[in-house]
């Protein structure tokens, strides 16, 4: 059984910085694509960041790109995003995302696992 299991929210004044969490098992973790996503209140999952499986290449969505980082363990099966430079727009709640294959999506249906998700607040 897959699991996706998301740590590390929590509440953060505007400029502050936050590392989650995203502990894989039941899969193969180099053979999977990871990536974040967030949904805010009223709000469409939208894509933050991704990182491929085979040469560990990252994308990130242009309103966090240059203040989000995604990195991933193999030895962990673990998957991370450090986040700077925290902004109220930030507040969401960020799932952690699996996909098969060697390319690294944008989209959403792409991934084959979700997590439950963890909320990110930043208060202004």
């Amino acid at each position: 059984q897959v699991q996706l299991v998301e740590s590390g929210g929590g509440l953060v004044q505007a400029g502050g910085s936050l590392r989650l969490s995203c502990a894989a098992s039941g899969l193969t973790f180099s053979r999977f694509a990871m990536a974040w996503f967030r949904q805010a209140p009223g709000k469409e999952r939208e894509f933050v960041a991704t990182i491929r499986r085979n040469d560990g290449s990252t994308y990130y969505a242009d309103s966090v790109k240059g203040r989000f980082t995604i990195s991933r363990d193999g030895a962990e099966n673990a998957v991370y995003l450090q986040m700077n430079d925290l902004k109220p727009e930030d507040t969401a709640v960020y799932y952690c995302a699996a996909a098969r294959g060697i390319g690294a999506p944008v989209t959403s249906s792409f991934y084959n696992y979700w997590g439950q998700g963890t909320q990110v607040t930043v208060s202004s």
